[in-house]
């Protein structure tokens, strides 16, 4: 049976700072990630998804077994999509001609998005996903969900659970949410987008 280990990060602790702060990822990826990993190792036996790739637990998998395995490939879609911070940090290719279609605008996607984060009650995601015919949706899910239950591809998203910004923004999400884009690595969603 395979179990499930924390990932590594692909940067180091304090290389989001000051959007997102070496303390917050010590809490977030070091604690809050390293229990999910813990718990869907502890609940993966005779569960009969044993042998599964993570994102079919995740499409599979009901109560605490779903809830754990879906903030664990959150999690990693999460902190596998951030860079060093950059002024001016926008898409390119095929994935911005997607957006420029989808919504308008890079600046309306944005401002779509952000809208879609900072309105999410309580905890959970906001994500920029692909259909199967390559047109983008932005979703809000709650708690531990995750677009592929709905037949999408994912390809970013923000946290909006308090943990993942508490810290350093404390009750002022909709900051968060704006400071995010400045550690986006367009290159790694770009690839999920060309992905089938």
């Amino acid at each position: 049976m395979k179990t499930y280990e924390l990932m590594t990060l692909p940067y180091a602790p304090d290389a989001l700072e000051p959007v997102i702060s070496k303390e917050t990822i010590a809490l977030h990826h070091g604690k809050h990630l390293q229990t999910y990993v813990n718990n869907l190792n502890a609940l993966l036996p005779e569960s009969g998804l044993e042998e599964l790739a993570l994102v079919e637990i995740v499409q599979k998998a009901t109560g605490g077994l779903a809830n754990n395995a879906g903030q664990v490939l959150n999690h990693e879609l999460y902190f596998g999509q951030f860079r060093t911070k950059r002024e001016n940090n926008i898409p390119e290719g095929e994935l911005m001609e997607a957006i420029g279609e989808t919504f308008g605008s890079f600046a309306k996607f944005k401002e779509e998005f952000q809208k879609a984060g900072a309105t999410l009650f309580g905890s959970g995601w906001v994500w920029l996903s692909a259909r199967e015919d390559g047109s983008l949706v932005i979703t809000q899910e709650p708690n531990a969900q995750n677009p592929v239950q709905h037949g999408l591809r994912p390809l970013l998203t923000f946290d909006v659970w308090e943990h993942a910004y508490y810290l350093n923004y404390q009750n002022r999400r909709p900051d968060h949410l704006s400071a995010l884009w400045d550690i986006i690595d367009w290159e790694v969603v770009e690839a999920r987008y060309l992905h089938n």
